[in-house]
């Protein structure tokens, strides 16, 4: 509906401050022909919009200009209270503050969402833990956070993937919280990096400031880190076979993403067992996710893991049937 068109591109304006017509136009999925047009009816309500072209024009309201007006309507209202974490906002160190917000909120909406956000509560909830994964300590979260706020350089001591120690001097750009755990983008060397905040295991806020990069996107830098992650894993496949009954059992190890590829992906074997292919990221890992769940699956290929695993028992058989040093 246009009215609710304008109200959004009323709020962008407000919150974004100057805009371009083409980016109006893409965040709501209109032409610019359209944004000029709803420019041109705002305006003649009495709203102070402008539009000004060249290379440093673009749309915006006049400064003085304020409005209260939310234009909230039933989903929307859902979807704000719907998407509160409190684990993550209490890592932050923001429970309280987000709690207080939510009371505000709340207290200016009308009657009718009023009740809407309280069903909300009562009837979604977020968890983005993982089952049975450990907390990771953070202790330098809340600083990293600080440092991005106040666009200060950190200095610190990070320990890679891989177990070497490395000092960085970085430039914190932005937090990340995957699956429950925190990583921090920041750049190094003149590019942005990411690194896991558990990892950290000295910091220091240097005091200096940097300029934050104008282009900068974190919501898109960490998609296509992740899709970079994705393509570049290292992949190891391994042909198993199972009793159809070990299938929990494998979800249990797995995920649920294993439920999948076996009702999918497996195929049935004469003699009632079913095979299918697991990806690992290395033999390695394979060995060591396979040699938990015992006998309830049995390894065809490749046959080095399989003499690998082998090996791992024996080793194993040894280290438990062996005198024990007192």
């Amino acid at each position: 509906m246009r009215a609710d068109r304008l109200i959004s591109l009323l709020m962008l304006l407000q919150t974004k401050g100057q805009m371009t017509a083409h980016d109006l136009a893409e965040r709501l999925e209109v032409s610019t022909r359209t944004i000029y047009r709803d420019l041109d009816a705002l305006s003649m309500s009495g709203v102070p919009v402008y539009a000004e072209r060249g290379p440093q024009g673009g749309c915006f309201l006049m400064d003085s200009y304020r409005t209260n007006l939310t234009g909230l309507n039933e989903n929307e209202v859902r979807a704000l209270f719907m998407f509160t974490v409190p684990g993550l906002m209490a890592d932050l160190g923001a429970d309280k503050a987000s709690e207080a917000a939510m009371l505000k909120l709340t207290a200016s909406l009308p009657a009718p969402f009023q009740q809407d956000a309280e069903k909300v509560r009562q009837r979604i909830h977020l968890d983005t833990a993982v089952f049975f994964q450990q907390t990771e300590p953070t202790p330098y979260l809340n600083m990293m956070q600080d440092a991005i706020w106040q666009e200060q350089r950190v200095r610190m001591v990070y320990r890679r993937a891989d177990g070497n120690w490395v000092k960085r001097l970085v430039e914190p750009l932005g937090l990340v919280a995957k699956a429950n755990v925190w990583y921090m983008v920041a750049m190094s060397f003149s590019a942005p990096f990411t690194f896991r905040i558990s990892r950290i295991q000295e910091a220091k806020i240097t005091g200096s400031t940097f300029e934050r990069p104008l282009d900068f996107d974190l919501q898109k830098f960490w998609g296509n880190w992740l899709s970079n992650l994705e393509e570049n894993r290292t992949r190891y496949d391994v042909t198993v076979t199972l009793a159809p009954t070990n299938t929990t059992l494998m979800v249990d190890a797995f995920g649920e993403g294993m439920y999948h590829l076996i009702t999918e992906e497996s195929k049935t074997l004469d003699n009632g067992r079913l095979q299918l292919t697991i990806p690992f990221a290395s033999p390695e890992d394979a060995c060591r996710k396979l040699l938990g769940l015992g006998t309830a699956v049995t390894i065809i290929h490749p046959p080095e893991l399989i003499q690998h695993l082998a090996q791992t028992a024996q080793a194993i058989i040894q280290a438990y049937t062996s005198p024990i040093n007192n």
